[in-house]
Formats: structure tokens, C-alpha cells, sequence
């Protein structure tokens, strides 16, 4: 792994940020806050859930296309890898993704023997997309190898499924978002995701901002499309358009699509929905 540095200073990506607000404030249009609804992974992840509430919330991506005939339904619903069988059995709807967290979720910490094989059962169990955490205590003594070695184990456990890695961004310095999104990119990851939102720092424009230059610095070397997706703390839809609006700033339009922009939230559904339509709505 290329082991440098952040080529932006916090106060310069500050200073960018600013006029990115600005964009954001002038581009919550009908036709955006339906983009940031269709990029949505609706997610659950609470320790009460059951197969009967996992079914219950996925019957409610099912409805939705006649609830809301013209809007775009959610991109994918995220859940724990047990419960990713109970997804597919009784998801009906079409271009909805399974997304499972797995390999230690949320710490990260247990053995990679344990993580490889926890992906690949989601995997098996239905899951096309597997979200998991950067080993922070390798990377954190500087163990890049030991990172980069289970990543790539466990993207090559999970077949065809796209394989997000999570970099828990709210405890590292820019630099170390910088390195840990080169990293994980350079080991297979598809996806690169901000936060799991179990803990209290979540994701934040700053680390948006620093993640999309790694993905375009990527890009511009090897032409390959790395998605991003910023998860954790994400409720407002002025939130969602900020993020958005980082992305298209930083990415271009070519990055606002399901297959390579994410938002990792729970309430965030509803609330657009209510900016959209102009009405109190509890779909989701």
C-alpha cells in the first residue's frame, strides 16, 4: 500500500466545504430529494430485531411502489447477517439490494478466519452486498498488510456481492481517512463507507469530502468506479443533499446512481418522503 498523505490541509477541504453548502443549499429541488431517496440503504440494526419485525420492515419496501407509484423506491435494505435470508424470502419488489453487515460488525474485532466465513454464510444466505469494518486495531499500529490481506480474504469469499468496507471515519485524523481509503480501496473494496453508526462520532462532510478525493484520485489512475456511501447520524434531508451535493461536486453526475452512491440511514426515508409530497408520512 501507498502510504501518503492528504494532498488538502482540514482548513483547505473547510474552506471547499463552504462553497459546497452553498450548491447544497440551492439544489434540494423535487428531483434531487427523489435521488437521495432511491440511494437510501434502509437499514436495521437493533438488537431487538426479529425475523417477524425484518420481515414486517421489508414488506414495507415491497408497498412502496403503490404507496408512491412515482417515486423510486429505496436501493437496498441493510440488516445483520442472519437476518438476510428473511430479507430475501420475503422481498418481492424488483432492483431492491440485500446488504448484510458482517466480519465482526460493528468492532471488527474477532478473528479473520471468523469474519471471512460470517460474510461468506450472508453471502450464501442471500445477501448481494456485504458491508464490514476496517480492522481498526491493525490500523490504527499501522498494520496495513494485516488489513489489506482480510480484506481482499473476504472479497474473494463473497462471489459476485459487492463488498463495502467500512472506515469508522469519526476516529481518525484526515490523513488516516485518506490512508485508510486508499487502503481498502487497493484491496478489492467496491464500496468505501463512512461510519457503522454504532458509535457517537458518525460520518461528517469533512471525511465525505476526503473519501470522494480518494475515489477520484482512483479513479484517474485505473479508470475503475469505486462507490462511496455515508452512513451514521444522516436524518434531515438537508443532510442527504449535502452529501449528495458532495459527491456531484467532487465525483460528477456520473456518481449519482445506486451503483455507486449510498446513504446508510433509517429515519432519513420518511423525512424526505414528507419534503417530497408535502404531507406528514410514516411509511418506512
Amino acid at each position: 500500500m501507498r502510504i501518503e498523505t492528504c494532498p488538502l490541509s482540514i482548513e483547505d477541504i473547510q474552506s471547499e466545504l463552504e462553497e459546497i453548502r452553498e450548491i447544497a443549499a440551492k439544489n434540494s429541488s423535487k428531483k434531487m430529494l427523489e435521488k437521495a431517496l432511491s440511494f437510501i440503504d434502509l437499514t436495521t440494526l437493533n438488537s431487538t430485531d426479529t425475523v417477524s419485525s425484518v420481515a414486517a420492515f421489508t414488506e414495507k419496501v415491497n408497498s412502496f411502489p403503490a404507496a408512491f407509484p412515482e417515486i423510486s423506491n429505496v436501493a437496498a435494505i441493510c440488516v445483520y447477517p442472519n437476518m438476510a435470508h428473511t430479507v430475501k424470502s420475503t422481498l418481492k419488489v424488483p432492483n431492491v439490494k440485500i446488504a448484510a453487515v458482517a466480519g465482526g460488525f460493528p468492532s471488527s474485532m474477532t478473528f479473520t478466519k471468523l469474519k471471512i466465513e460470517e460474510a461468506q454464510l450472508a453471502f450464501v444466505a442471500g445477501a448481494n452486498e456485504i458491508d464490514i469494518v476496517l480492522p481498526l486495531w491493525a490500523f490504527l499500529e499501522g498494520h496495513f498488510e494485516t488489513c489489506t490481506n482480510e480484506i481482499s480474504a473476504i472479497k474473494k469469499a463473497i462471489g459476485d456481492a459487492h463488498l463495502k468496507v467500512i472506515l469508522e471515519t469519526g476516529v481518525l485524523t484526515v490523513d488516516q481517512i485518506w490512508q485508510a481509503s486508499i487502503l481498502a480501496i487497493e484491496a478489492g473494496a467496491d464500496f468505501i463507507k463512512t461510519s457503522t453508526g454504532k458509535l457517537p462520532q458518525a460520518a461528517s462532510p469533512e471525511a465525505a469530502f476526503v473519501m470522494c478525493l480518494a475515489i477520484k484520485q482512483h479513479f484517474e489512475e485505473t479508470d475503475q468506479k469505486i462507490g462511496f456511501k455515508p452512513a451514521g447520524g444522516i436524518v434531515t434531508p438537508e443532510d442527504a443533499i449535502l452529501y449528495l451535493t458532495i459527491v456531484q461536486e467532487i465525483l460528477g453526475d456520473q456518481w449519482l446512481t445506486p451503483e455507486l452512491f449510498r446513504i446508510g440511514a433509517s429515519r432519513l426515508a420518511n423525512n424526505l418522503l414528507e419534503k417530497i409530497t408535502g404531507k406528514a408520512v410514516k411509511h418506512f
